[in-house]
């Protein structure tokens, strides 16, 4: 048993005997503390604040309450293992804490996302290449030119994009079937690094005995970003996600059509994307609007 399971396990008979934790709440507690410590490769238990951050990101499509709930039981688990002298430190402020309102989704401009593949186009020109480049070219030519979840895309079989197939089609959350759009730039992308993988291999970009990870794309992503002079902070695999469905909304595409291809089941979600249009209009109001200058001018 590894050392994640026997302090999970401690941790859940000390809520059950001291805090008279009911079974549903116990169950629950331990899914999420489980399904963390998997993501985490096993390091629950050691994890720093700049794990948990990495972590919550893979919670970015989870409805706020659901993130809430995994935030708590992570929150009292580290406080039990303080509590208990099982580590001298408690990273859980970095757990986010859902508010009742839905924040607009951080995205980056055309610029930055033309600096990000500026970065990509000259390691894949070094002289010999190196098959991690090429990795990475794919990796970001799916997230940011289909808007692809991080989980899907890691999870990817080895021939789920074919080079005359302008789509694949992905099974998402909760089993729904969407058709996906597959530009020629990504195929091409997919196409070079597919070369480099095990034809035995089950998925597109393997990683031991499974697919990479989540946390380890959220590492190459912000290693990017800082290659391409942007802050780490600000990207992440989500944030190129809400790039592409922000940038194509603003490019004209229709509503249901981006619907579609997020995977969103109640449009609801996607109409947060032209809220984040809308602010970018209220600011070129209030700096390019000619009433602006006339202001200036006056004062």
């Amino acid at each position: 048993m590894s050392e994640d399971a026997i302090l999970i396990d401690r941790f859940l008979e000390m809520m059950m005997a001291e805090a008279g934790a009911a079974k549903n709440t116990i169950a629950a507690y331990r899914t999420d503390l489980t399904l963390a410590s998997e993501a985490l490769g096993g390091r629950l238990s050691v994890a720093q604040g700049d794990d948990l951050i990495a972590l919550a990101e893979t919670w970015a499509d989870l409805a706020g309450t659901t993130v809430a709930r995994k935030a708590a039981a992570l929150r009292r688990f580290y406080g039990f293992l303080v509590d208990d002298g099982l580590r001298a430190d408690d990273p859980s402020p970095a757990l986010p804490r859902p508010g009742r309102g839905r924040p607009l989704p951080k995205t980056l401009s055309v610029a930055e996302v033309d600096a990000i593949f500026a970065v990509i186009a000259d390691r894949r020109g070094r002289v010999p290449a190196d098959p991690l480049d090429l990795r990475l070219s794919a990796l970001i030519e799916l997230l940011y030119g289909s808007g692809l979840r991080a989980s899907e895309l890691v999870s990817l079989p080895r021939a789920a994009v074919a080079s005359d197939r302008p789509y694949l089609i992905l099974k998402g959350k909760g089993g729904r079937e969407r058709l996906v759009p597959i530009s020629d730039r990504a195929r091409a992308a997919v196409a070079a690094w597919r070369l480099h993988v095990p034809k035995d291999s089950a998925w597109l970009f393997p990683s031991g005995t499974s697919h990479l990870s989540r946390i380890r794309l959220y590492q190459l992503v912000k290693a990017l970003a800082a290659m391409a002079g942007i802050a780490p902070e600000r990207v992440s695999p989500h944030v190129l996600r809400h790039a592409f469905a922000t940038h194509l909304l603003a490019g004209g595409a229709d509503l249901r059509a981006l619907q579609s291809m997020l995977g969103h089941a109640d449009i609801a979600t996607t109409e947060i994307y032209t809220h984040v249009d809308a602010s970018r209009l209220v600011e070129l109001v209030n700096t390019r609007h000619p009433l602006v200058d006339a202001g200036k001018r006056r004062a």
